[in-house]
């Protein structure tokens, strides 16, 4: 585990990493997350107003966890491939002094990370809300991505996973 503060939009929130942390139903899972692989490299797709990131997005009502990732993957990274399961980030509000508790997110939330093994890669279309993707050694993902540093730790566990 390793916990990083980030400001999200001026407010201060708590960010922990949680290897293999288990999924259960009382937990409020709001976005899930993929580090793709695909000999050897990995998938960053570029959304609007994120930079280069792992593909993934929101939870949609009706969907489990592995039903979004496998949806998400394909919208921003135009990939199909088999998942595992390998640990979430909890985001905590705790300590955001605006947070608001009827707004969007609720106090302690979780955002789950697959490792994608991937089987096809379609024509990128730009018909969803990612403009570009690109492939990048594991050990460049630091220079390409936009994101906090637990980015690494989640992609340093993706490599330890194989595919099932």
């Amino acid at each position: 585990m390793q916990t990083i503060f980030v400001d999200w939009g001026g407010n201060n929130v708590k960010l922990t990493w949680m290897p293999r942390m288990k999924l259960t139903e009382s937990l409020i899972v709001t976005s899930v997350h993929a580090v793709c692989f695909r000999d050897g490299k990995v998938l960053l797709s570029q959304i609007k107003n994120r930079g280069f990131n792992y593909p993934g997005g929101h939870v949609e009502i009706g969907e489990n966890v592995e039903e979004a990732i496998l949806r998400e993957t394909y919208e921003e990274g135009y990939v199909k491939g088999t998942i595992k399961y390998i640990g979430s980030i909890e985001v905590s509000h705790k300590e955001n002094l605006s947070f608001d508790s009827s707004g969007k997110y609720p106090l302690i939330a979780y955002q789950a990370f697959f490792r994608m093994d991937v089987t096809e890669c379609l024509p990128f279309l730009r018909e969803h809300e990612s403009s570009a993707r690109i492939w990048v050694e594991p050990s460049e993902i630091s220079f390409v991505i936009n994101d906090h540093k637990l980015s690494k730790l989640i992609l340093d566990d993706a490599l330890t996973f194989c595919s099932s």
